[in-house]
């Protein structure tokens, strides 16, 4: 297999500092990825940022169909050229902030997402997957370490926060690898981790309405060295509605002076409902 490297001088490319271009180099990370994605002949995979290829060429020689999603328009003749005999992969030039993930879904199938995403738009791209959950199996996706160590944070920890509550709600998140910044090209500043997720066939507990889940949730970290109560009340979602938040949260047995980063994913779930059902009085 060709080397990336030897794919972007080829066609003279030079990494984009403003599209967070840091293409992956190392063919045995990028094998490692595609495996833990646990591909079928039968799926779909839609793969974020495909870059020169290295990575849709094996999960092509895995999945029965691959969407390759790239902005750059550079990027996507070089995609072309060296995709051409390739007839299951489907090159899409697209910001995947915009992609409607529904559109590549067959009936009944779930797809499968796998990618090494812009990290200054991870967060963003991780919230817009969920967003898409009911169309989704699978999500395996490159971050900077601190973002995943979010995601993957305990109720009460440091890094506990919206993208740990979010995912854990909707998802089962996994650590599959740490990479070093030697395995891409330009080297980032910072060290990567991949995380596979699992969707949940339903949510980890009975919620709400997901816009007033995702408020909630939100509302409760905006300022995290506040009380909840008082992150609540503060909040553009909550502050000019007419709900008894003290009232709520005691009925719930929430003490309304800890902080959003010691609730649970359940007792968030539980705020939501309450909140919800005020707003519909």
């Amino acid at each position: 297999m060709s080397s990336p490297l030897k794919i972007l001088k080829k066609y003279g490319i030079q990494p984009t500092r403003s599209l967070g271009q840091s293409f992956l180099i190392d063919n045995n990370i990028t094998a490692k990825i595609v495996d833990s994605a646990r591909i079928e002949t039968c799926d779909t995979v839609v793969e974020i940022g495909a870059g020169p290829g290295m990575m849709t060429r094996r999960i092509a020689d895995k999945a029965g169909r691959v969407i390759a999603l790239e902005i750059d328009s550079r990027i996507v003749e070089v995609l072309r050229h060296e995709m051409g005999t390739r007839q299951n992969v489907h090159i899409i030039e697209t910001d995947v902030l915009d992609f409607d993930f529904s559109s590549v879904a067959k009936d009944e199938d779930r797809i499968k997402v796998i990618g090494n995403i812009p990290y200054n738009i991870s967060s963003q791209i991780l919230f817009r997957l969920i967003e898409y959950r009911h169309v989704l199996s699978s999500v395996t996706l490159m971050f900077q370490r601190e973002v995943a160590e979010r995601i993957m944070a305990p109720p009460g920890s440091r890094e506990y926060g919206i993208l740990s509550v979010m995912t854990l709600m909707y998802m089962l998140p996994s650590k599959v690898t740490t990479v070093p910044a030697s395995c891409f090209y330009p080297k980032p500043r910072v060290e990567s981790m991949v995380l596979t997720m699992d969707v949940r066939e339903r949510p980890l507990c009975e919620a709400c309405d997901y816009d007033t889940f995702r408020n909630v949730v939100r509302s409760a970290f905006a300022k995290r060295r506040k009380t909840l109560i008082n992150s609540l009340k503060e909040s553009p979602f909550i502050r000019d509605l007419d709900i008894d938040l003290v009232s709520i949260t005691g009925d719930l047995g929430i003490d309304p002076k800890r902080r959003g980063e010691t609730l649970t994913v359940e007792e968030f779930a539980g705020l939501s409902r309450a909140v919800e059902v005020s707003l519909s009085r």
